[in-house]
């Protein structure tokens, strides 16, 4: 009944609907404005007028950008004349190429003349721009193979072998696959611990200010209340994350599909501003994809679970204590909870340690300890850890989780009745073993 009556009053609540309807829109929008953003390239295309001292573009020109919002046009005036071009809005600026006085220098300087500073985007593009244009000039006055130079760019793939035979075979994207689960589980544990969390302390807050608990407790003990309340909370939690991950890619590809989105442009747009050659990076998916679907998800998603509840469990029976012993000072709920924050983000911290060196001896501890076990053994499966490990994991990870739960049922049942009285740990510590 404590649970029913805590689920269904909360997802009940208009802030919980609006929240929950509302938050996929907010992320899809946020993804169409970023898009937008970085599509935007200026308010006009821009004209560039190049004086090309250096003799390089006799026999090339300078490639316009793919977007065609930067056009060049090699000039025969001089730089006064352009000038003048300049203020007459025939160009957007002048690009001036001086004569290159070695052609071994590593190092050459253009200049770009117009009456507003470039900025950094406009700056990257006209110096790629002239930086094939001048290495097409070098290998020509060099004399050089320009398709023997094109052996000279290696591709180098690392590929972990097992020592020995039979054993599991993994790829250099297992280090990327743990990466994305360690950090995945770090953030959904810590929005979850912060935010659900939370609301177990608020509404455990609120009920004793109210003073309806005592009309509560009167009907079941403290203990009881408690859980039902962690559970309840828990269960709005899960309903709101089904709902987002359904939600949230629909609405996506729902408004990509009706202002004409592209994935390919959205692709095209990250390789460009990442500088990987689209090739590489079609090789980079197909391999990442061939690895997500060889992790062994029939040991990953159950311990995935059972680090997520393990976790909640833990960390929400502690914000209920902390709760039930908070008086009329809202301030006082920063104070206490001060410390179960700060575990949690050292999990976090230790977790994206632990990615780099899942092996290492921090990485065995912290996925032990149980306050970093929820964050940090999921970052680890990936790397397919000694069972060892991952067993000792979840016995002390339940044990601890069953002992705080006690522990902090003990605090509860003092705590809940409690008025008018200033809280520390201390005073806390005694009601563990008060009798009764």
């Amino acid at each position: 009944m404590i649970v029913q009556r805590e689920y269904l009053t909360r997802v009940r609540k208009k802030s919980f609907i609006l929240s929950t309807l509302l938050t996929p829109i907010a992320f899809a929008l946020f993804f169409v404005v970023i898009f937008f953003i970085l599509k935007y390239d200026g308010d006009k295309q821009l004209n560039i007028a190049v004086l090309d001292e250096a003799g390089i573009l006799n026999e090339q020109v300078i490639p316009s950008s793919k977007d065609g919002s930067l056009e060049f046009a090699k000039s025969t005036l001089s730089l006064e004349a352009l000038k003048k071009e300049v203020e007459a809005e025939k160009y957007s600026g002048i690009l001036r190429i001086p004569a290159i006085k070695n052609i071994k220098s590593t190092s050459h300087t253009i200049y770009f003349y117009s009456e507003k500073a470039p900025g950094i985007e406009l700056q990257e593009k006209i110096k790629s721009s002239i930086k094939k244009v001048v290495r097409n000039y070098k290998i020509a006055e060099l004399q050089l193979n320009k398709e023997d130079l094109k052996m000279l760019d290696t591709s180098i793939t690392f590929d972990p072998e097992p020592i020995k035979d039979g054993a599991e075979d993994t790829s250099s994207f297992t280090s990327a696959i743990g990466a994305l689960l360690g950090v995945s589980m770090g953030m959904i544990m810590y929005m979850v611990v912060l935010v659900y969390g939370m609301m177990v302390m608020r509404s455990v807050m609120e009920e004793k200010m109210n003073r309806i608990v005592e009309v509560i407790v009167s009907s079941v003990n403290s203990f009881q209340l408690m859980l039902g309340k962690i559970v309840g909370v828990g269960g709005v939690g899960l309903t709101q994350m089904v709902v987002w991950a359904i939600l949230i890619p629909l609405i996506y590809l729902g408004a990509a599909f009706a202002l004409g989105i592209n994935a390919d442009e959205v692709n095209s747009m990250n390789m460009e501003a990442s500088g990987i050659d689209p090739e590489d990076m079609e090789a980079m998916i197909v391999t990442g994809m061939q690895e997500f679907k060889n992790q062994n998800w029939l040991k990953i998603l159950p311990l995935f679970f059972f680090y997520f509840l393990g976790g909640y469990f833990l960390y929400a029976s502690l914000f209920a204590a902390i709760g039930s012993a908070i008086g009329d000072d809202l301030g006082e709920s920063q104070t206490l909870s001060m410390p179960i924050v700060i575990l949690v983000a050292m999990a976090i911290y230790i977790m994206l340690a632990v990615v780099r060196s899942p092996d290492s001896s921090l990485a065995t501890w912290a996925s032990i300890f149980p306050f970093f076990s929820p964050i940090v053994m999921p970052a680890r499966l990936a790397f397919d850890p000694p069972m060892w490990e991952v067993l000792l994991s979840m016995v002390i990870l339940i044990a601890t989780t069953v002992f705080f739960t006690w522990l902090s049922g003990r605090i509860f049942r003092i705590g809940i009745l409690l008025y008018g009285k200033k809280v520390g740990f201390k005073e806390m510590g005694k009601w563990i073993f008060a009798k009764g």
